[in-house]
């Protein structure tokens, strides 16, 4: 769950104070966990739905003034023993991370970092099949237009 919500937020203060909202929304919600088999899953579900509302909230006090926006370190994310041309696309998608939408910001490392699937991301995100697979599409393109003019800015 925490590498989780660094990859979804990667280098931000916040992701530790993530974490535990994390566990005590799911502490709260135990009760509801009707298969503990899906343990995982559940509260996989918590802390993306966590991070999503956090990353709007980022982006609404960042229009408005109230916050700075802070590139993201990659090097910090990226692992060193990744191949050359991984290390390019992941470098990429981190630095286009910020100017996508949250919803295709976090299906697109969903599927790029986490590698799940797109049912898998739909049930994770709370939406249709339709709406992860339009979502991921516009981020796709954008990732796909970066790197065709040399993957990083």
């Amino acid at each position: 769950m925490n590498g989780l919500a660094w990859r979804l937020m990667p280098g931000d203060p916040d992701v530790e104070d993530l974490v535990q909202d994390v566990f005590i929304q799911a502490l709260d919600a135990l009760d509801r966990l009707t298969e503990p088999a899906a343990f995982g899953s559940w509260i996989g579900s918590i802390t993306i739905r966590t991070a999503h509302k956090r990353l709007r909230r980022k982006r609404l006090k960042l229009r408005l003034g109230l916050a700075r926006r802070e590139p993201v370190d990659v090097d910090a994310v990226i692992s060193s023993s990744a191949p050359p041309d991984v290390q390019s696309e992941l470098r990429a998608m981190y630095r286009l991370l910020d100017e996508l939408p949250t919803e295709s910001r976090i299906a697109l490392v969903l599927r790029r970092v986490e590698g799940l699937q797109l049912a898998e991301i739909a049930e994770q995100m709370g939406l249709s099949l339709a709406t992860v697979k339009r979502r991921l599409d516009a981020a796709e393109t954008k990732l796909g237009e970066r790197l065709a003019v040399g993957g990083e800015r």
